[in-house]
């Protein structure tokens, strides 16, 4: 790798270090080897524009972005070399569109045109453009694997195939088969490949959210065919219908969560529900697999009950019926007129989970229709053989999250709340009168007076002589004399 390259790689991991928190870096590799002749020399060809929408796609303002070539390392010929390392900004646009523009296809010392290194590729983006850190790679290819033009293409598709699926680095792969028929001076060629490589936990999350922003979908419609991971969210389930549960229903959110909406007088211990099992593991088959199941909800878990126990070639995209009994949670909902039920009266009391759908004894294949597309796309290109399940991916688990919403009315809080505003008033008024001033007569030596004292008050009474003869004591009941001295003529009333 040339100083220059390390140089402009050295600049963008200071990108991506002072990039926000959510810019996630992505790295663009676009394999410009002699394979790729038809790609760059057609007059027609979509290959230039495609990769620069694509790149403005996803690379989202403020996200470190780094556009490369590569074929295969050589003397004096490193690979990747780097076209652009920049924040993405008004100007993106123009710095991608000219450095592609200046870009064709690489020969070796010689004239020989260059060969291409995938694994090679895949690894420096990872080791040397993010440094070991979080992001997104993207590889652009023409799907040809053939290093020092080695016609042992499948023995470097495997070592493709290593790179991928060894090691929990990459956290996902996906891949883009795109119809594209181009024509050049030495090749003819009907499709390209384009990779999307998820580095570590934030990198799955960015592609996750553009995947499901549509940002993808608006330059690449074809749906992606899915290489890594194969052991989780491998079906989806989509609830039909529910039985023998009054006053359950059930549907699903926008956001993919299963809302079951309970009536709070709802005493169903169970309820039967009809799913549609489908298969969302594009491309593959699921040839076989055992079925069992289990619902969280209120940190308690249950058995759920399944009709089936068997998956038998489910292909992709399609789905089949499912029964299940599912216990709800009934003792675990509050009373209505508990402080929670109170609290939620005229909206929900949600109570979340989840229901995990176990695969065991798995058994994958890739599927009929997407090896037919590949080898018209690609003809005579064994690479399909990336998708070869890995031999270790015998289970899977699909998680739906579930919230079990109760509907409290508000005639339970009205009437505490009428009873609490009872009490309000009656401790106003108790307050009123202990602080209001209340009159009391006092006879003193036959003279009649008026004193007023509020309540828990006590206080002296004097004679005409000025000798403190008694105290009055004011509760909230009335008056009494107290401290009355022997002789004093002191009475209360007249």
């Amino acid at each position: 790798m040339t100083a220059a390259f390390l140089r402009v790689i050295a600049g963008f991991l200071l990108l991506c270090g002072g990039a926000a928190a959510w810019a996630t870096p992505h790295v663009f590799l676009v394999q410009n080897s002699g394979w790729m002749e038809p790609f760059y020399s057609d007059p027609q060809s979509p290959f230039k524009p495609l990769v620069t929408e694509l790149a403005l796609a996803v690379a989202q303002p403020g996200n470190a972005l780094v556009l490369a070539a590569f074929n295969q390392s050589q003397p004096n010929a490193p690979s990747p070399r780097a076209l652009v390392s920049a924040t993405v900004g008004k100007d993106t646009r123009a710095t991608v569109t000219s450095a592609l523009a200046g870009l064709d296809t690489a020969r070796k010392a010689g004239g020989a045109l260059a060969d291409t290194d995938l694994g090679e590729a895949v690894s420096a983006a990872m080791t040397q453009a993010l440094g070991g850190k979080d992001g997104i790679v993207w590889l652009v290819t023409n799907n040809r694997n053939s290093p020092n033009n080695d016609q042992a293409t499948s023995l470097r598709n495997r070592e493709f195939y290593q790179l991928i699926h060894s090691g929990d680095k990459i956290r996902t792969a996906l891949a883009f088969p795109l119809r594209m028929p181009v024509k050049g001076a030495h090749y003819t060629a009907n499709g390209l490949m384009v990779y999307a490589f998820a580095i570590g936990a934030d990198g799955a999350r960015a592609l996750d959210g553009l995947l499901a922003s549509g940002a993808v979908r608006r330059i690449i419609t074809e749906p992606p065919a899915r290489l890594k991971p194969l052991d989780r969210d491998t079906v989806r389930l989509v609830p039909r219908k529910v039985e023998n549960a009054p006053g359950v229903t059930f549907a699903m959110a926008q956001n993919g969560v299963l809302r079951a909406d309970v009536a709070p007088n709802a005493s169903a211990p169970n309820a039967k529900i009809g799913w549609q099992l489908e298969n969302t593991m594009y491309p593959y088959t699921i040839v076989s697999a055992s079925l069992s199941a289990r619902s969280t909800l209120g940190g308690e878990q249950r058995a759920v009950t399944l009709a089936s126990h068997r998956i038998d070639a489910l292909a992709p995209g399609k789905a089949q019926p499912l029964g299940s009994t599912l216990q709800l949670p009934v003792a675990q909902l509050p009373g209505k007129w508990s402080m929670a039920a109170l609290k939620s009266a005229g909206s929900a009391y949600v109570l979340p989970g989840t229901i995990a759908l176990h695969l065991a004894d798995q058994k994958l294949a890739l599927s009929q229709g997407f090896r037919e597309r590949m080898a018209e796309l690609f003809p005579g290109d064994p690479l399909p053989e990336i998708f070869t399940p890995p031999a270790q991916v015998q289970a899977s688990t699909a998680l739906l999250p579930i919230e079990v919403r109760v509907h409290y009315d508000s005639g339970p809080l009205l009437a505490v709340g009428g009873g609490l505003l009872a009490l309000l008033a009656a401790g106003a008024a108790a307050a009123w009168g202990w602080m209001r001033p209340r009159r009391a007569l006092v006879t003193v030596e036959d003279e009649q007076r008026t004193m007023r004292a509020r309540t828990g008050t006590i206080q002296p009474i004097y004679d005409k002589a000025g000798n403190e003869v008694a105290r009055l004591k004011t509760t909230l009941f009335g008056h009494q004399l107290i401290d009355l001295r022997e002789g004093a003529q002191v009475r209360l009333g007249r």
